[in-house]
């Protein structure tokens, strides 16, 4: 033990060394840049960010000032506020402020270094740039040669206090001197942008005419100069040559590959440089003052292999700085890693110097910790276990919760049948035998439908509990399916659907449930009566395959989607069509049975093509537990199909009626009901789907519309809001009359434009009398659009509709054989639609409508006008002066000129 704490204590001052050494010094640079074009900075930018990437102790403050010598002033003041360690500074120009902001910087101690402009001071440690008085002569040179020793060329100015401007400038004389033919027949100021550069270009498009070639002082003015040149049709005429020849997709290497530019000289931004400088300077190395950065001319003969390096240094620098940032989190891991190296040491330390026993709980503190990485792992994969059972769990609730609400529905229909008609009873005083026997049946029937539905929940509960036993016992299923199909045979009739039963065995004895299998059957059999066409096909199959006696129900309906077929026996599934809970549970319950007998069904189905539903149940008695198996058969007894009754005739009319309702509703009972009891005082027609509904809307534009919400296909909802959309038929009020009476499906209703929402089971009485008092509502707005046809109130659609009426009968006014015919067909209605639309919303005809206008537009002729009756008549749309008088003095009890006398003695 004294040796572990002597060689503890020997190699911790090691450690501390090595601590302290590794541990580095940060800089902070400060970067004000202030110069050049935009994409220039970028790329100014993007050379120090990857040099920096060799150095990490090293950050970066950067700062943009938008070539504002003010701005950068401030932003330098800001940067030394931050405690920077060196400042780089990128002048806008050679101005005092700034050569005093930067004086001032270093006075302080800070290093400075000047980068691509120099300032009016020496107070600076090292001045980065190229030599633009080489680079405007190797530019000179270039330009004599191009124009072969004669030409006229337009140059245009950076900034013109700048450096790079005036030097380039001056070397680009320098250059021309040797060539007196070439001369510069413009100077224009573009102060390195490439917006100022269009517009100068613009404005000195005159000079630009008598030009050979523009050169730029760097190559977005360039492009500038280039699009104003080509919008006018000079870029065939012009030479473009600039200064920078950047790389990238915005930058000069690309305006010459694209032949915009000539030629460009290389510009060195110098980041790379100055970075390379600034480190060196804060390490206390030596550095030359002055660095000049080399050019090269660069144009067609060398783009293609300096644009090829360019593209495979930008690839290089992305490179660097992804490496850069995985350098930066393995550091990060490092770091974190090495410090809880050195607490774990520190306590390893302070274990051994407690003593020998510390060892021991070292070692069984890290046979805890692996123990509870176990731990951990099981942990985990419960937690996914129980995530997994969450997310099940919560879509199985999500399912019941759908379910749950559709129940209201089913239950609600057949109740609204038990309580409507026997309310309906107890009202009246006296009852007719056949009106008692058909209200008492339609009770029956609804009752055994009711009793049906909660036997199935009540049996797949049961099965949920696993409480639900078979009693099997030894049958001939051929006489037992044969006894199913017939109960199904006068509904077969009814809708000519050729049902058969085909078999090829006179008797076949299984062992079976025969409670249990009637079930099954009746289900497969009525959903193929539901989803079969009249005029279809179902057919019943039974044969021997593989041991195992196969019943299939096969039929040609409507069939299922791949997703339907997938999810047909789930319980809370209910696919692209309205859920209908008696199919829902009677496919579920007749899976389970099947199970029950250790069979197997399933379906196959195509859409448009039909569904075959096919059982395999296992011959013998093997597969039965002794408690299964039951001597007793049970008898099967005749099917009480309520819902495939004949519905009754619907009755005629009665005499005196108030108008016409059309009842959409999917449930046969239901809907017969509403026509047997509204038919006394009103003309009813009734459609079962929204499809068929709204073609009879628009065929006989009724009264109004009682409809059920949820409808196959097109629901009640959408109904509602087609019928108030279409301006034939906004007319007309609706009454939804549904299972889903919570607030939320009252006010989606009311949104749809429902004019009443009553929840089932509903009142007979309520029903009526809100049909009345929505029929008096509407004959009241009748007479007041009666009273003024263009009214500010009443429906949007209305008003649209009586004003376009309205304007078409004012336009043709004056033609007296513009009639009903014509008007129609303008309107795009037929002649009947047009009759009722206007009855139902001006309780007149149209012909009436016409002469209300004509007598309207003479009487106002009459008195505002000086105009003859003559010209009165015709203006009016009568055929006859004549006529006219007739018909005035019929509805005003005066002749025209009385009128007019009457009009101006009031006036």
């Amino acid at each position: 033990m004294r040796l572990y704490i002597v060689f503890i204590f020997a190699i911790l001052p090691a450690l501390s060394g090595c601590t302290s050494g590794q541990q580095q010094k940060t800089y902070r640079i400060g970067f004000s840049q202030c110069t050049g074009a935009d994409e220039w900075r970028r790329y100014m930018l993007n050379e120090m960010n990857r040099e920096l990437t060799f150095h990490p102790n090293y950050t970066l403050l950067y700062e943009d000032a938008g070539n504002s010598t003010a701005r950068q002033i401030s932003q330098i003041q800001a940067l030394v506020d931050q405690g920077i360690d060196l400042l780089i500074v990128s002048p806008n120009e050679t101005s005092t402020p700034i050569t005093q902001a930067v004086e001032a910087v270093f006075k302080k101690g800070i290093p400075v270094v000047v980068i691509d402009r120099k300032i009016e001071t020496e107070s600076y440690n090292a001045y980065i740039g190229a030599d633009n008085v080489a680079i405007g002569r190797m530019a000179g040179a270039y330009i004599g040669n191009l124009l072969k020793g004669k030409g006229r060329i337009v140059e245009v100015w950076g900034l013109p206090g700048s450096s790079p401007a005036q030097e380039r400038h001056r070397g680009l004389r320098e250059a021309l001197a040797h060539y007196p033919q070439v001369q510069i027949s413009k100077e224009l100021n573009g102060q390195w942008e490439k917006d100022t550069a269009r517009r100068v270009a613009a404005a000195h498009l005159a000079d630009l005419r008598t030009a050979d070639l523009v050169f730029t002082h760097n190559d977005v003015m360039g492009l500038g100069v280039y699009e104003i040149s080509k919008a006018a049709g000079l870029d065939k005429q012009l030479r473009f040559v600039g200064i920078d020849a950047l790389p990238g997709p915005n930058a000069g290497m690309q305006f010459i590959s694209k032949g915009i530019l000539t030629a460009s000289f290389l510009y060195p931004t110098g980041g790379q440089e100055a970075i390379e400088t600034a480190v060196r300077i804060l390490e206390g190395k030596s550095v030359k003052r002055d660095n000049i950065l080399n050019s090269i001319q660069v144009d067609a003969s060398n783009i293609r292999a300096l644009k090829a390096q360019t593209d495979k240094l930008l690839d290089q620098q992305y490179d660097i700085e992804k490496q850069s940032r995985r350098i930066d989190e393995l550091t990060h891991t490092y770091s974190t890693q090495r410090n809880t190296l050195y607490i774990t040491l520190g306590s390893l330390v302070i274990v051994l110097v407690l003593g020998a026993w510390a060892l021991y709980l070292v070692r069984e503190k890290q046979a805890a910790y692996r123990k509870l990485e176990k731990q951990n792992a099981e942990i985990l994969e419960q937690k996914d276990k129980i995530e997994a059972v969450s997310k099940q769990a919560r879509l199985a609730t999500e399912d019941k919760l759908r379910f749950y609400s559709y129940i209201s529905h089913e239950f609600n229909t057949p109740l609204s049948l038990i309580l409507t008609p026997t309310e309906d009873l107890l009202t009246k005083k006296t009852v007719s035998p056949h009106e008692l026997r058909s209200s008492l049946s339609l009770v029956q029937k609804n009752a055994h439908r009711l009793l049906r539905l909660v036997n199935q929940m009540l049996d797949l509960r049961k099965t949920d509990a696993g409480k639900l036993a078979l009693k099997a016992s030894e049958q001939d299923i051929v006489a037992f399916v044969r006894d199913i199909v017939q109960d199904f045979r006068r509904k077969a009739d009814k809708q000519r659907i050729d049902l058969q039963f085909i078999t090829a065995r006179p008797e076949l004895m299984v062992w079976f449930d025969g409670e249990k299998l009637d079930k099954v059957l009746f289900n497969l059999l009525s959903n193929a009566f539901k989803y079969t066409p009249k005029g279809g096909l179902i057919h019943v199959l039974l044969d021997v395959r593989d041991n195992q006696v196969m019943i299939q129900v096969q039929d040609n309906g409507e069939g299922m989607t791949p997703e339907e077929q997938a999810h047909a026996f789930d319980l809370f599934f209910s696919g692209t069509k309205p859920f209908n809970l008696g199919n829902g549970l009677g496919l579920a319950l007749s899976r389970e049975f099947v199970n029950l007998h250790q069979g197997y069904i399933d379906v196959q189905s195509e859409k448009g093509k039909g569904a075959t539903f096919t059982m395999l149940l296992p011959l013998g008695s093997a597969h039965l537990a002794p408690e299964e198996r039951e001597g007793t058969p049970v008898a099967h007894s005749p099917v009480i199909l309520p819902e495939l009754d004949e519905v009754p005739e619907k009755p005629a009319p009665a005499s005196g009626q108030k108008g016409t309702l059309l009842v959409v509703e999917d449930h046969d009972d239901l809907r017969q009901f509403l026509v047997s009891r509204l038919s006394d005082e009103y003309e009813i027609l009734a459609e079962p789907t929204g499809e068929k509904g709204w073609e009879r809307i628009l065929e006989a534009v009724p009264d109004l519309i009682i409809s059920d919400i949820m409808l196959p296909g097109l629901d009640g909802l959408q109904l509602t809001q087609r019928t108030k959309a279409d301006f034939r038929t906004s007319h007309i009020p609706v009454i939804l009359l549904t299972a889903k009476g919570q607030m939320e499906h009252r006010i989606d209703g009311t949104r749809a434009g429902a004019d009443a929402y009553i929840a089932k089971p509903f009142n007979t009485v309520h029903l009526i009398e809100t049909i009345r008092t929505t029929l008096a509502n509407r004959e009241k707005w009748q007479r007041r659009m009666n009273a003024d046809f263009v009214s500010q109130s009443g429906n949007r659609q209305e008003k649209k509709f009586l004003n376009e009426l309205t304007a078409h009968i004012e336009q043709n006014l004056t033609d007296t054989n513009y009639g009903v015919e014509q008007l129609s067909r303008d309107m795009g209605l037929s002649r009947v639609q047009l009759y009722r639309k206007v009855q139902a919303l001006l309780d007149m005809n149209i012909t009436d409508y016409f002469a209300q206008i004509r007598l309207k537009r003479a009487k106002y002729l009459l008195k505002e006008s000086t105009k003859t009756m003559a010209e009165i008549a015709y203006e009016a749309g009568f055929s006859s002066p004549a006529y006219f008088t007739t018909f005035f003095k019929q509805h005003t009890q005066q002749t025209p000129s009385e009128y007019r006398r009457s009009s101006s003695v009031n006036a």
